[in-house]
C-alpha cells in the first residue's frame, strides 16, 4: 500500500483540516480512496484531547483552543512545526492498534536519525524525546529530556487520523500557555533549537524516505 503523499503551503486552519480528514478517512474506508499523508502547519492554537486537564491550560486566551477527539492532552501548532496527518488502514496493518502507534513513534525516531538526533520513547509518555545532557539536571538527578515529536491519533472503523507533529522551529515560548501533554517535569525542543539548520522541506525529505522502512512501503 502507497499513501498519497500531500504537502499544503502556508498554514491550514485547524477545523478546516479535521473536516477534511474525516471526510478522507470515511473515503479511505469505503475504498473510494487511497491511504494519505498530508503535511500541513496551523496557525498558532493550542488543541485539547480527550485526556486533557483544565488545569494544564494555564493561558487560556492567548491562542484559540480546540477541542478535539483525538488521543491525548493538550499540545501547541503553529508556524515553524510540521504537523503529519496519518489517514492509514490500521485494519489492513493488522488491527493491532499498541503496534501502530509504536510505528509511528519509530517512524519519527527513524526521521529523526538522518539528522543524527537521538529521539527516544518513554514508558508512560507518549511521543519522542531527546536526551539535553548539556542541561542541569532535575533537582532529583534526574537527566533532562525535551520532548521534539507529539503523537495523537484517533480511529473510525480502523481508518487513523490526527498524527504527529514535529518541532522543526516553531516559537517555542508558545509551548508555554499549556502543559504540554502533562509533562512538568521536562521541556520542548526543536531542530534548530538543537543547532541544526534544518528546513521543512529537508524534513519532509526524510520524512518519505524513512516511512517505508517503518510501514514496509
Amino acid at each position: 500500500m502507497t499513501p498519497d503523499w500531500i504537502t499544503t503551503p502556508g498554514l491550514t486552519g485547524y477545523r478546516e483540516a479535521e473536516a477534511w480528514m474525516e471526510a478522507r478517512a470515511e473515503a479511505i474506508r469505503a475504498g473510494e480512496a487511497p491511504e494519505c499523508i498530508w503535511l500541513v502547519e496551523h496557525p498558532p492554537l493550542y488543541t485539547a484531547g480527550t485526556s486533557a486537564r483544565p488545569q494544564d491550560l494555564t493561558d487560556p486566551d492567548r491562542f484559540e483552543v480546540f477541542q478535539t477527539r483525538r488521543g491525548g492532552q493538550y499540545t501547541y501548532h503553529g508556524p515553524g512545526q510540521r504537523v503529519i496527518y496519518v489517514m492509514l488502514d490500521v485494519a489492513a496493518r493488522g488491527r493491532d492498534v499498541r503496534k501502530f502507534v509504536q510505528d509511528l513513534e519509530h517512524w519519527v525516531i527513524a526521521t529523526l536519525g538522518e539528522f543524527n538526533v537521538r529521539g527516544e520513547i518513554r514508558e508512560g509518555r507518549v511521543g519522542v524525546w531527546v536526551p539535553r545532557p548539556e542541561k542541569p539536571p532535575l533537582p532529583d538527578g534526574t537527566p533532562r529530556e525535551d520532548k521534539i515529536a507529539a503523537i495523537g491519533i484517533r480511529l473510525r472503523k480502523w481508518v487513523s487520523f490526527h498524527g504527529i507533529s514535529i518541532n522543526v522551529e516553531p516559537d517555542l515560548t508558545h509551548f508555554d500557555g499549556i502543559v504540554p501533554c502533562g509533562i512538568t517535569d521536562h521541556g520542548v525542543t526543536s531542530l534548530v533549537d538543537l543547532g541544526l539548520p534544518v528546513t521543512m522541506d529537508d524534513l519532509d525529505t526524510a520524512l518519505r524516505r524513512s516511512f517505508g522502512t517503518v510501514f514496509g512501503v
